[in-house]
């Protein structure tokens, strides 16, 4: 199966960070990863946003079984977050909804840094 990069884990681990890092992406709105893991979490943090745009129950659950219920501040978790504040700014977007600025390597292994974040 092809599509995916593995990121040297396995996929319950993979799904893990993955998880994890889409959280943190819908909390902070902009994150500082490696570049393999951006361009994955890329894919991932597209797909929660066009969730979001529609705005049902079962799209609700469909993020809810990626999105973790981290409190996001303002008395709302991660999730309400995505539905409330981030979605309704893409409605007349139809895709690209983050983008990835390349830092250049990290110091201590060299592996390419970016910075990921939502359009505005």
């Amino acid at each position: 199966m092809s599509g995916y990069r593995k990121l040297n884990r396995r996929s319950d681990q993979r799904k893990a960070m993955l998880r994890d890092l889409v959280t943190q992406l819908i909390i902070h709105e902009r994150i500082t990863t490696t570049a393999t893991k951006a361009k994955e979490l890329k894919r991932l943090a597209d797909k929660m946003v066009t969730l979001g745009k529609k705005n049902t129950l079962a799209s609700r659950r469909q993020a809810g079984q990626t999105v973790r219920p981290i409190e996001a501040g303002d008395n709302k978790n991660a999730l309400q977050k995505l539905f409330d504040d981030i979605a309704p700014r893409f409605v007349d977007r139809d895709g690209g909804y983050t983008r990835i600025y390349k830092m250049g390597p990290r110091r201590g292994d060299s592996t390419e840094m970016a910075i990921i974040e939502f359009v505005d």
